[in-house]
């Protein structure tokens, strides 16, 4: 009996030391990923949940160091940072990388394509688009892990924007780039302006109105407080966050590192969809009650704008990688049709 009971301990002090030395014997992958995003905003939030459940997911194996509102280098350099070492991935948008190459609009901010962000992930997942971006971004020695799209955005205006026919000389802040143009052929009247200057733009009458985020995170930033109209659901703009990885360093994380990281990604993008929707609606209430004006375009209004804003696609396709994207697109959004034969 002596005998059989020290066979059993020496057993389980086999099996732990055994435990052990797998343990210590396990890949660790370190990565730093800078995201533009404040930890305590929506995004900032959904990324930090991200991390947590691929650290958890990999039994510690996968160790993320975060780097949160652009605090390692500016947001506009985190790409070329995570491709050069000086971090290992990349948490803003493609949208920052147009000078790079103007494919980049169309894996950024693809406007007057997809009705829902659930379409726009399909096309990435199901319609081609993973492979069709990954050629860009392999150019660039980064591989592109997945997106975050948080759904369409809405405008802050002074003035009312029930249809296109108000759009003739409104005054509104716009990002630069291809919106100015589709705007500006609609009668619009662009002014790119920097994100922090809308608040007093749109108080001293500089601008009638902004493109600046969806309806919740306008109601957030006060926009409503001056402008008493808005659109919903949006239509003009919905742009992408993306997870995208030196090369180098991707390619040399075991295959299960890398499966958790696609999976996390895919996870926290179907959450976003659904955290954004639900802080949208609850915006949506209290902005009505508040005497808000919400305009909703017509079926014939919103085509008009995709016609105009897909019309509009080919000047910013001036590279091989730009018009091949614009192509997969267009396939997908016949599939889809929202892009009229």
């Amino acid at each position: 009996m002596k005998q059989l009971k020290n066979a059993v301990v020496a057993a389980v002090a086999a099996t732990l030391v055994a435990g052990t030395a797998m343990a210590q014997d396990a890949p660790i992958t370190k990565l730093r990923i800078q995201t533009h995003h404040a930890p305590e905003t929506t995004a900032g939030k959904l990324y930090s949940s991200m991390f947590d459940s691929i650290e958890a997911l990999s039994n510690g194996e996968i160790d993320i160091e975060p780097f949160f509102s652009s605090s390692v280098v500016k947001s506009v350099e985190t790409f070329d940072a995570a491709a050069t070492g000086i971090l290992d991935c990349d948490a803003t948008g493609g949208a920052y990388q147009t000078g790079k190459n103007p494919a980049f609009q169309f894996v950024g901010d693809i406007m007057g394509g997809y009705a829902t962000p659930t379409q726009q992930l399909s096309w990435l997942y199901y319609g081609g688009g993973l492979e069709a971006a990954q050629e860009l971004y392999n150019q660039y020695d980064m591989q592109l892990i997945g997106w975050m799209v948080y759904g369409q955005e809405s405008f802050a205006s002074t003035k009312p924007i029930r249809s296109v026919a108000d759009l003739k000389d409104w005054k509104f802040r716009s990002p630069p780039g291809m919106e100015t143009k589709i705007f500006e052929k609609l009668g619009a009247k662009p002014v790119v302006m920097d994100f922090t200057e809308i608040f007093t733009a749109l108080e001293t009458g500089i601008i009638d109105g902004a493109d600046a985020s969806n309806i919740a995170t306008n109601k957030g930033l006060g926009l409503y407080d001056i402008a008493k109209f808005a659109n919903y659901p949006g239509f003009h703009s919905m742009p992408s966050d993306h997870l995208a990885c030196n090369k180098a360093v991707w390619d040399a994380m075991p295959d299960h590192h890398r499966t958790i990281m696609e999976g996390a990604m895919a996870d926290a993008a179907l959450k976003a969809v659904l955290f954004v929707e639900k802080q949208n609606t609850e915006a949506l209430a209290a902005l009505r009650a508040e005497g808000v004006e919400i305009a909703a375009w017509s079926d014939e209004d919103l085509q008009t704008f995709r016609n105009v804003a897909q019309e509009t696609w080919p000047e910013f396709a001036t590279t091989p990688e730009a018009k091949a994207l614009v192509e997969s697109h267009l396939a997908y959004l016949k599939e889809l049709g929202l892009v009229q034969e």
